[in-house]
């Protein structure tokens, strides 16, 4: 069977373009299976995990997906992800590398040989992409002793315009359209729509509108 796995990490993210492209390469015939959730922090995807199943039992033949980051973002779990398929004979496909389609075409044994010499690549260049990571983090860690990290903190009074702006029956997107907020450079700034809608689920239990 062939099936065609989206996922998504946010409410703003839409997956009808992801689909469309897969569908493009996949067929109409292929079953679909959505997600939304990140990838890249440790949390337990069930559908995901439905899928690795079906590939286990052999329902699943053929994988497709926009890209190898909705798979996995950790490389190294993607490597892993590809060694497991080629062990229950599923093939991954990609819309966003299709070049890899080429080491299907490989013939016998060659393409076995091939295989694992992209895979220990990938697995290597996953290696060095965590301890440049790591080095990057100490160095940050290093200049910003001291101080504070992450983004300024948005003030509680644009936190209550947002909530004013809400009882108003204004939607998320005319809400982030509206409000503003200015940098440590004084340069003004749109709020996004998450934030809003973070800020409006923190104080009310009430269906949102968008």
């Amino acid at each position: 069977m062939k099936a065609i796995y989206i996922r998504v990490s946010t409410e703003e993210q839409n997956p009808e373009n992801q689909l469309k492209d897969c569908l493009s390469i996949a067929g109409n015939e292929s079953k679909v299976f959505e997600e939304q959730l990140s990838a890249f922090k440790d949390k337990e995807r069930p559908v995901f995990k439905y899928i690795e199943d079906e590939i286990k039992r052999g329902k699943i033949t053929e994988l497709y997906c926009w890209d190898w980051d909705r798979l996995f973002r950790n490389r190294k779990k993607l490597v892993e992800f590809f060694k497991f398929c080629e062990i229950y004979k599923c093939k991954i496909h990609s819309y966003n590398q299709k070049y890899f389609e080429d080491f299907y075409k490989i013939p016998k044994p060659f393409d076995e040989i091939v295989s694992n010499l992209v895979l220990n690549l990938m697995g290597w260049l996953a290696e060095e992409e965590s301890k440049k990571k790591s080095r990057r983090v100490k160095i940050a860690y290093q200049n910003h002793k001291g101080k504070k990290w992450g983004r300024k903190s948005i003030s509680e009074k644009t936190k209550l315009e947002i909530l004013e702006a809400h009882k108003k029956g204004m939607s998320i997107r005319e809400i982030a359209d509206s409000i503003f907020i200015w940098d440590k450079n004084n340069n003004r700034k749109s709020i996004s729509k998450s934030y809003v809608h973070k800020t409006i689920k923190e104080s009310s239990d009430k269906p949102l509108s968008f």
